[in-house]
């Protein structure tokens, strides 16, 4: 029988994500099938930073184990230092090292679709704000509605969007929380160095590329009705996405 007890971890007019006990109930999407078959996947190989599946509860939410530490907007400060975007980046790479022989059902529906050949199953949500932290040290990864196959280096892309980060100075300070503006070039050999990248040629194309590519999920997903992306294309947000991509092709000259 089902716990009673549960306590709010995130609480939106679009969804509501719970912990019961030791497990996290969150909304079900198309997704869900996909997701609990990747996180089984990510426990039978003894990957121990994703949570492990439970299912679907009586209410129809999907269920996964609860990994206490730190989550949320304290993200941002563990991989201001050299070290923490190291670990940042190393635990991608262990991520998509544990999931490189996962070949999954064709028959199974992802969030995302993808033209790109599949290299992987690729996180698609891999920033700060989704790990949990016991004080400096990663300890676990949130939020997996959006994985799905495609090539390591939307991962990759993504990561260091956030990460070094593409951004202008005042959103590095404010947003961001650097106290100073970061040195966006070296940040982004420290992330390739740290993954394992023998080059660094071709990761602002990567980035800007992934830009517009999550521009065109979010336009995919709220076409299918997805909250919040359907209010994102009617409010103007995509706007500000398109002019993080034009803010990112005119100033190349801070990545490199």
């Amino acid at each position: 029988m089902e716990s009673k007890s549960e306590q709010h971890l995130q609480t939106s007019e679009h969804r509501s994500i719970v912990r019961v006990d030791d497990t996290v109930r969150r909304p079900a999407g198309w997704w869900t099938p996909a997701v609990q078959t990747l996180l089984a996947h990510l426990r039978d190989v003894g990957f121990p930073y994703a949570p492990r599946p439970g299912g679907i509860d009586r209410q129809g939410r999907e269920v996964v184990s609860y990994i206490p530490g730190e989550s949320g907007a304290i993200g941002w400060y563990r991989i201001h230092s050299e070290q923490g975007l190291r670990r940042f980046a190393t635990l991608l790479r262990e991520y998509h090292e544990a999931v490189r022989d996962f070949r999954p059902s064709p028959d199974l529906e992802w969030a995302l679709r993808s033209s790109d050949p599949h290299e992987v199953v690729c996180h698609n949500d891999f920033g700060p704000w989704n790990l949990v932290y016991d004080g400096d040290a990663p300890v676990g990864i949130l939020d997996w509605d959006f994985a799905a196959p495609g090539p390591c280096r939307n991962d990759i892309a993504y990561a260091l969007e956030y990460a070094v980060p593409f951004r202008d100075d005042i959103t590095a300070r404010s947003w961001h929380h650097f106290a100073e503006v970061p040195n966006r070039g070296a940040r982004l050999e420290v992330f390739a160095d740290a993954y394992g990248l023998t080059s660094t040629e071709e990761l602002v194309d990567d980035v800007i590329d992934r830009q517009r590519l999550s521009i065109v999920h979010v336009e995919e997903l709220a076409e299918r009705g997805l909250e919040p992306q359907a209010t994102w294309v009617h409010d103007g947000t995509l706007d500000e996405s398109r002019r993080l991509v034009a803010w990112a092709e005119e100033n190349r000259g801070l990545f490199t």
